[in-house]
């Protein structure tokens, strides 16, 4: 019984520790972000640490409950978009750290939980009685069904390659932490988890709302959106969503095709032994820790940053057709090439 007790508040200190990172990493990347798109644009841009500033304001400011809204479902939604985003984190490996909550959950559970923060999001623009969140509400579900279809065919192919390669759950993380994909492929097999990787990295950007695909918000047409009612603690709940969504699908990524650590290599490469406390490598820990925010920020620099540099702004339909069509059509040729890397 003590044993259990010490197990249960050892999990509970750590899914805390990891949790209260997270937010940080969230939005320390999105500060590093910012700062770097403004260097592209010939600008000198905030500091990285605004985005701790911004939170920090908004809980000091006045929360206004909009005169035509569904008060308790206006409020609310905020608060389920920043908790899934926090339970999702709790599901992924981070860098050498196992997931909290991976012996519960799976892939398909994460897809699901990827899509609330979105459908809140929608949901308290539609509650708020404001016309123009209402547009961005339509706006967001339209994309939120144009890109969960590419990232489904994704995860299944994933998990098929997984399925008829590896010993385990072919939706577990685990696996493919065990198992790199990219080990279980060929030449031609490669070619397809190319192309899945390019699909995974469109949705990317939209699952983040970030330009070109920052349409339900949209500050120059719809003054925000979907955020336009929103004030105070609500508005820095989903700020924060944001930060800590932006972290977990880039982690998810991560995982899924680029799982491996850098201290097993050192070791094999230079033949040293790291460092360990008490029979704890905590040397290898840190290592594998740093290269996987270094993998993070790669990913988030190509997907998100130099994207939104790059792109102008485009139409909901135009966005929607391009998940729809190309997108799926790349995401199931990736599909197709690894069936046929397997049956060579």
């Amino acid at each position: 019984m003590n044993e259990e007790i010490i197990k249960l508040g050892f999990a509970l200190i750590y899914g805390i520790a990891t949790i209260l990172a997270v937010i940080f990493l969230g939005l320390l990347y999105k500060g590093i972000d910012r700062k770097l798109a403004a260097r592209f644009q010939s600008r000198v841009g905030p500091p990285i640490r605004q985005p701790f500033r911004d939170v920090s304001k908004l809980f000091m400011k006045e929360t206004i409950t909009p005169e035509n809204s569904v008060s308790w479902i206006f409020h609310s939604m905020p608060l389920i978009a920043f908790a899934t985003a926090l339970l999702i984190i709790l599901y992924l490996p981070i860098g050498p750290f196992a997931p909290i909550l991976g012996e519960y959950g799976d892939l398909i559970l994460i897809v699901y939980l990827l899509a609330i923060p979105s459908l809140a999001i929608a949901v308290g623009g539609f509650s708020s009685g404001s016309p123009v969140a209402t547009i961005g509400a339509q706006r967001e579900m339209v994309l939120m069904m144009s890109y969960e279809f590419p990232l489904a065919i994704v995860v299944l192919s994933l998990a098929w390659l997984a399925n008829i390669n590896a010993t385990g759950n072919a939706f577990a993380l685990g696996t493919f932490t065990a198992n790199p994909v990219w080990e279980m492929v060929g030449i031609v097999g490669a070619m397809g988890l190319v192309l899945l990787l390019a699909s995974i990295f469109v949705v990317l950007t939209s699952e983040l709302s970030k330009l070109p695909f920052d349409i339900p918000e949209a500050e120059t047409e719809l003054a925000g959106g979907v955020f336009a009612e929103y004030s105070g603690r609500d508005m820095a709940m989903f700020y924060l969503a944001d930060a800590v969504k932006s972290f977990a699908m880039v982690t998810l990524v991560v995982a899924l095709f680029f799982p491996y650590n850098l201290s097993p290599w050192i070791i094999s490469q230079f033949g040293v032994e790291l460092p360990a406390i008490m029979g704890i490598p905590i040397a290898a820990y840190v290592i594998d820790l740093l290269f996987f925010l270094f993998k993070v920020f790669i990913i988030m620099f190509f997907a998100v940053t130099f994207v939104r540099v790059s792109l102008a702004r485009l139409k909901i339909d135009k966005a929607s057709y391009i998940y729809l069509v190309p997108t799926t059509i790349i995401a199931i040729m990736g599909m197709v090439f690894i069936y046929m890397g397997s049956a060579l």
